[in-house]
């Protein structure tokens, strides 16, 4: 598990072995959410690193009577 501390600023270090794992780089801007009593930091990516990510899904879905 890895801990980080707050420093007066609020602000922490991200470890390095969690930076590697989602492959930040600094400067990369992160959206922070606190849900359930937790903070979630996400990594925010342009639309071009997410062309292509639903390649091949399956768009064949029961649609209702009064859809086209």
């Amino acid at each position: 598990m890895n801990a980080v501390t707050v420093s007066p600023q609020f602000q922490i270090v991200i470890p390095q072995e969690v930076r590697d794992q989602v492959h930040l780089e600094a400067g990369q801007q992160m959206q922070v959410i606190a849900y359930n009593g937790r903070i979630e930091l996400i990594p925010l990516q342009s639309p071009v690193h997410l062309r292509g990510f639903l390649k091949g899904i399956d768009t064949s879905v029961p649609r209702e009577a009064d859809r086209p």
